[in-house]
């Protein structure tokens, strides 16, 4: 009996670049592409030694430069790309009150790493997503960008502001075959939250969380995954939560 589905719930043979490898949500992301058949750029010890395809590259993609560099090592690697992951992200205090050197430099780094970076990843690989025919665009926000925590002007604005990069490139990009996602996380385990003592992060979740826990980076991974499948053809300029429910708590 032939199978009813006609959408591929696969990624085998695409490239992805994930940025932001090498810990966290994007060395979970790119193990999980890679374990569904994915050639992946990033975190390339671990994942040839598991017998998947990889490209490491450092770079900074707060560095024009750096992030044109990036897009032509993957594509002259791979000769194509099909999947972009905007992972990497930073958090720097500071808010209203801070010392104006402090704010300023918080402000402008966390900006151009958050922000700015992603729409150069976007703009620079725009013409290989757009060749490979189903090119997919996943842009890792934060639930900072539906709520606020006092003392993170900069991270928060940011957040807030991929949510409208999101939105604004789905209805630009979809038009030419590629969709525009974002993905909002809330509390997980990763390196960014490593330094919240355990006992903080039990009251924490046990207080604001329904599933009681912070989540770990691979189950943000399934989602960014589950975005990126030929079967996620129509889903374009959402904004998914992930957050075991924090933020539709009362």
């Amino acid at each position: 009996m032939s199978p009813l589905s006609k959408l591929s719930r696969s990624i085998s043979g695409k490239v992805a670049l994930v940025t932001g490898g090498a810990s966290g949500m994007g060395r979970a992301t790119a193990h999980l592409f890679s374990d569904e058949g994915d050639r992946v750029d990033v975190v390339v010890g671990e994942i040839t030694d598991a017998g998947g395809e990889a490209l490491g590259c450092v770079r900074d993609v707060g560095d024009p430069d750096d992030v044109a560099a990036l897009i032509d090592d993957v594509v002259g690697r791979f000769g194509a790309l099909d999947i972009l992951v905007n992972n990497a992200g930073i958090s720097r205090p500071a808010g209203a009150s801070s010392p104006a050197d402090q704010f300023e430099a918080a402000w402008a780094s966390t900006l151009d790493v958050n922000l700015t970076a992603q729409v150069r990843l976007i703009r620079a690989a725009l013409p290989y997503l757009q060749a490979s025919g189903a090119g997919r665009v996943v842009n890792i926000a934060s639930t900072e960008a539906i709520v606020a925590t006092a003392g993170l002007a900069a991270y928060t604005a940011s957040k807030h502001a991929v949510v409208g990069l999101t939105k604004s490139m789905a209805v630009e990009l979809g038009r030419l075959g590629v969709t525009v996602n974002c993905i909002c996380p809330g509390p997980i385990n990763t390196a960014m939250t490593a330094a919240i003592p355990e006992e903080a992060k039990e009251t924490y979740a046990r207080r604001r969380v329904p599933l009681r826990r912070y989540g770990e980076p691979e189950e943000v991974a399934h989602m960014t995954l589950a975005l990126a499948l030929p079967a996620a053809s129509f889903v374009n300029g959402a904004v998914v939560v992930v957050d075991g429910g924090m933020t539709i708590r009362h």
